[in-house]
């Protein structure tokens, strides 16, 4: 008789790496989010990748390989084609009695198996090694996007005609982008390079900035800008046509901002960029904007919620009407928080409808309309349209003005859930903002049931993290913090690594600001009180301030008191 095997789940309580009540919380997010509770356990932060593995290959039965300390033979690469290796993320070790003997990462993808066996025509002996560690082996050995951008550039210089400047003409730009229709050109191994090493490197976006001499790179990497090299000037207009071509746009129209869209598949991921073109002094600046699908699937626990604000997040998405807004510049994550309401949301009993510009992320389940202003399909055409649809929930993607705000409000009076975004510095102001806007502040009193601010601060690397024995008084001042506050506290920075390309930080996670609107603040609302007042009263009422929950996660070891000073709220100057 067959063995039973034992849950994962089990393992790691029986290693006391977690309790009953963790893989409760673990099993639930795994069930709203379709995901396995491995993937739960290490987004909730309960257990870490490596710990996950050991109790799957404990699991079923296989050898745990700690890629840190041990050495594949670069001979064994050849066993397996490089596409399939980037494509599985396997890695082969040698052949013993006739097996191939691979390091895989999930031993329930048997069709991946499968396929090996096929392709290889061998049979297959199995070890297991955490994801994120087999990637980065992968890259260490055949990864050299890095080095071939430079070969590339120096191919592309010496075989480029000089005549290719800054003055040639259409026509001759034309023939060019003809002459380039093979993926083995020059420019476009370049072009391609670079948009694959962004990716690896989880940039959020490519920069290509024409200057007076050169034309720039860089990359946006968790959310600081990094130089990546300077393409010479007189390729400057092969470059910007090539990029043109690929994402749909006009490659004759050089005076005015366009739009376009890049599908690429890179690795095993189909990656969508959205790509803008901006005219400038010298010559069009071309960003693309990298849209990970994975990016807004990482469940609302692994956004970066303390315990009591997931608590309270929950409940007010659960809520049957009303409006829930999130505030925050350009880039804090506001989309993100939303699509990962929506997931927990997005169920058969429900009909969810959304107005977006433009729509980034397609998801199953959710009717979701892109604004066309130049055929007349703007928001307010669109919620107008979308309430005869009879939907449970709306997602409004901006509220810009008093029309699209006063349907919106509308809308949760009628007993639909709201979402959407506003531009605010914290939570308090929104509701000025809103009245300002012009709309009546009994509507907003009585509307909106909660109101969240949030930022993205950077989170210190797993791999290099230390214990920071002379944090920076600087800083300390601006968090409000003094020596006999931090006598019995630890902060902790990130000493660099080849993992985090020795910045220190890899990753991002969120600090929030979370209102409930309570009897006194809707009143306060009602009257027109300022900022100052409704910021007083939601304080009093337990809101969390941005800075309180960026220093939460400062002593506990996620980022650094630089980072909480930057994002957060302080009153003062950094510089």
């Amino acid at each position: 008789m067959a063995r039973k095997r034992k849950k994962l789940g089990d393992i790691l309580v029986e290693w006391g790496v977690v309790d009953e009540k963790d893989i409760q919380r673990a099993v639930e997010l795994a069930h709203s989010s379709h995901r396995r509770l491995g993937d739960a356990l290490i987004e909730m932060n309960l257990a870490d990748e490596e710990q996950v593995t050991k109790a799957m290959a404990a699991q079923f039965d296989l050898e745990y390989v700690d890629l840190d300390h041990h050495v594949v033979d670069a001979n064994a690469i050849q066993y397996i084609p490089e596409e399939l290796i980037r494509r599985h993320l396997v890695l082969p070790i040698g052949k013993e009695n006739g097996r191939l003997r691979i390091i895989i990462h999930d031993p329930l993808d048997l069709d991946m198996m499968d396929l090996l066996r096929f392709r290889l025509n061998t049979e297959l002996e199995c070890s297991l090694a955490p994801k994120s560690k087999i990637k980065r082996y992968i890259d260490t050995f055949l990864d050299k996007i890095g080095s071939s951008i430079d070969a590339t550039m120096d191919e592309i210089q010496s075989s480029i005609d000089a005549s290719v400047d800054a003055s040639i003409d259409m026509e001759a730009l034309k023939e060019k982008a003809d002459e380039l229709g093979d993926d083995s050109a020059p420019i476009i191994k370049l072009i391609n390079k670079i948009i694959d090493e962004a990716v690896k490197l989880r940039a959020s976006d490519i920069h290509i900035e024409p200057m007076s001499n050169r034309v720039r790179v860089r990359y946006r990497i968790d959310g600081a800008c990094m130089e990546r090299d300077n393409i010479p000037k007189q390729l400057q207009p092969v470059i910007m046509t090539r990029l043109k071509i690929i994402s749909g746009m006009d490659i004759a129209e050089r005076r005015l901002p366009q739009d376009g869209r890049i599908k690429r598949r890179i690795g095993t991921q189909d990656i969508d960029f959205r790509v803008s073109a901006l005219p400038g002094y010298h010559g069009e600046s071309v960003v693309l904007r990298i849209l990970r699908p994975d990016s807004v699937l990482v469940g609302i626990q692994a956004l970066g919620f303390a315990d009591d604000d997931y608590q309270r997040f929950l409940r007010i998405i659960k809520r049957p009407n009303g409006i829930f807004l999130v505030t925050g510049p350009t880039g804090s994550g506001k989309t993100t928080t939303l699509y990962s309401a929506l997931q927990v949301l997005n169920r058969p009993d429900k009909k969810i409808i959304t107005a977006e510009d433009p729509v980034e992320y397609n998801f199953t389940g959710m009717n979701q309309c892109q604004v066309h202003t130049e055929i007349g399909l703007t928001f307010t055409r669109i919620l107008r349209a979308m309430l005869r649809q009879a939907p449970n929930i709306i997602l409004i993607g901006e509220i810009r003005d008093q029309e699209v705000a006063d349907i919106a409000i509308q809308a949760s009076l009628t007993g639909h859930l709201v979402f959407s975004t506003l531009h605010t510095n914290d939570a308090p102001s929104a509701i000025t903002r809103l009245i300002d806007m012009g709309v009546k502040p009994f509507l907003v009193a009585s509307a909106i049931q909660a109101i969240m601010a949030q930022r993205l601060i950077r989170v210190i690397c797993k791999d290099c993290r230390e214990v920071d024995p002379n944090p920076d008084p600087k800083y300390m001042k601006l968090l409000g913090l003094d020596e006999k506050t931090m006598e019995n506290k630890k902060v902790y920075r990130g000493a660099g690594c080849k993992r985090c390309n020795n910045k220190g930080y890899h990753g991002r996670k969120g600090i929030f600001e979370m209102m409930l609107m309570s009897s006194e603040i809707r009143e306060l609302a009602f009257n027109r009180a300022p900022t100052n007042k409704i910021r007083a009263a939601a304080l009093a009422g337990g809101m969390r301030s941005l800075v309180e929950d960026g220093k939460l996660k400062m002593f506990e070891g996620i980022t650094t008191m630089e980072e909480v000073a930057r994002n957060a709220q302080v009153e003062a100057d950094l510089e």
